[in-house]
């Protein structure tokens, strides 16, 4: 798989429709989901209703099921309210965090380190899973509708992890966040990770599941497509990059 942004259009996504084609499928959709207001009008700029088709393989009607559904989750939960002090207690270990340097094709980049995990919780590890996904997408360049997931297995423990946790997450980033995740690097998962990702991945939709890489520091593959998505000297040596700096809370509130 192309470790570079999977489009053919300036979104960041497949799309093998012409553009009058797209556009009509848009207007569709506007017709199906109705009139709306305030930040429910800005969530549904043409990119935003392109994602959710991509994500339906263009079939309209499915698209504006799911894009409904994702309209009425953002009322109920509010992501855009999200503020630090709600979720400062989940941060403080560095178990996600949206990096100060973004990949080669301008994506932004969220770092994951399973072992930092510190809450037991499911709802607070959500909401601050979804205050760093809104932070990158408010960090995203005009022409670009993807991010990159950098996740970190170094110290990684069974117990670090749960199903629950990641259909979760599954569920959240794909229902909600459709065709946002433009690669997810998985960096020296070890091998008792491979029965966890033989039990979590059926909860991955095929398009989502080929979009996760499993890189090693000891493989040249890994390290030349690593050299080709990132300015290495900006990247945390724990994945083969230059900066050697700690984690610090205070440079990501």
């Amino acid at each position: 798989m192309s470790t570079g942004p999977t489009k053919s259009t300036p979104n960041g996504f497949e799309n093998s429709l012409r553009p009058e084609d797209e556009q009509n499928k848009i207007d569709e959709m506007r017709k199906l989901i109705g009139p709306l207001s305030g930040k429910l009008a800005l969530y549904c700029s043409d990119a935003s209703i392109s994602r959710y088709l991509a994500a339906q393989s263009w079939n309209v009607k499915k698209a504006a099921k799911m894009l409904k559904a994702s309209l009425k989750w953002r009322l109920d939960f509010k992501p855009e309210e999200i503020r630090w002090d709600d979720v400062a207690s989940e941060a403080e270990t560095g178990k996600i965090y949206r990096s100060n340097y973004k990949d080669k094709h301008g994506r932004p980049v969220l770092v994951m380190r399973p072992r930092c995990q510190n809450t037991k919780p499911v709802e607070g590890q959500m909401k601050y899973l979804v205050y760093c996904m809104e932070n990158a997408v408010v960090n995203l360049p005009e022409d670009q509708e993807q991010m990159i997931w950098l996740v970190d297995f170094h110290g990684f423990a069974l117990s670090n992890i749960s199903i629950k946790v990641t259909k979760e997450t599954a569920h959240i980033l794909q229902d909600y966040y459709p065709e946002r995740l433009g690669i997810a690097i998985l960096y020296d998962a070890p091998k008792i990770f491979e029965p966890f990702w033989k039990l979590a991945k059926p909860f991955l939709n095929p398009t989502t599941a080929s979009r996760v890489q499993f890189m090693y520091p000891d493989d040249p593959n890994s390290k030349k497509m690593m050299e080709e998505l990132f300015d290495m000297s900006l990247v945390e040596s724990a994945f083969g990059g230059d900066d050697k700096a700690d984690f610090d809370v205070n440079k990501i509130c």
